[in-house]
């Protein structure tokens, strides 16, 4: 039997969290990011696959990855060589997905002080993804090859339940796409196997309150926007 309390508490877990993309450099004990992951592998999968792997980075491994892939994303040239294994967006953008992206992203710049012209500005930000946004704990996500369509979606409920298992923690995140650009160095450093597939990255950590950027908070569509009763 749930309380009405603990309702509310699930529900503030989930409404809370946001992608926070400035941390404080405050440690999180290992014991706490041993739980959040024990409690996120409680998702269900189909037939109980489980399809996720996750490599923890802290010190100086998390340092040494970031600065690996900095190193490629500073370098137009080299970042050009560098291209994601799968397709995350849409290879065509229609409405109202494109102006939901737009939105969200000049709502950030807007906040950073970074107009259109600003390229290099808007790279520079873009490039603090590959720092984890100075979370002391970065997450990387893989996925055996082998898995279709099905384990990827179970996959999805698994990353949402560590946001929320973080969030019931006072922790924050930020999930990260922008990884897959460059899962070729991401494998080398992580020494992963060949049958292992990068799915995204996470930061996780402390959100930073007197960042500018942790104050853009998302719209959503309103319910009659993409729910319809039929009875």
């Amino acid at each position: 039997m749930i309380t009405s309390a603990q309702q509310e508490a699930v529900d503030a877990a989930i409404t809370s969290r946001r992608s926070i993309r400035a941390f404080l450099p405050t440690e999180v004990a290992r014991d706490d990011i041993a739980q959040i992951l024990e409690v996120a592998a409680r998702a269900p999968s189909g037939t109980n696959i489980q399809p996720w792997k996750v490599t923890v980075l802290t010190g100086a491994a998390k340092t040494a990855l970031s600065d690996a892939i900095l190193a490629a994303h500073n370098d137009p040239a080299v970042a050009k060589a560098h291209v994601e294994e799968y397709a995350y967006y849409p290879r065509e953008w229609v409405a109202p997905y494109i102006d939901r992206r737009r939105k969200v992203g000049w709502d950030l710049y807007a906040l950073l002080g970074l107009t259109r012209e600003d390229k290099a500005g808007m790279s520079a930000q873009h490039g603090r993804n590959y720092r984890f946004f100075d979370a002391p704990v970065g997450l990387i996500f893989t996925i055996d090859r082998i898995l279709e369509q099905g384990s990827w979606l179970d996959y999805g409920m698994f990353l949402q339940n560590i946001m929320v298992a973080a969030r019931g923690r006072g922790l924050d995140t930020c999930p990260q796409a922008a990884f897959t650009q460059y899962h070729r160095i991401i494998a080398e450093h992580l020494q992963l196997p060949s049958d292992q597939m990068v799915v995204c990255g996470m930061a996780l950590g402390f959100a930073d309150p007197d960042k500018i950027e942790n104050s853009l908070v998302t719209t959503r569509e309103p319910l009659p926007g993409f729910v319809r009763f039929l009875e």
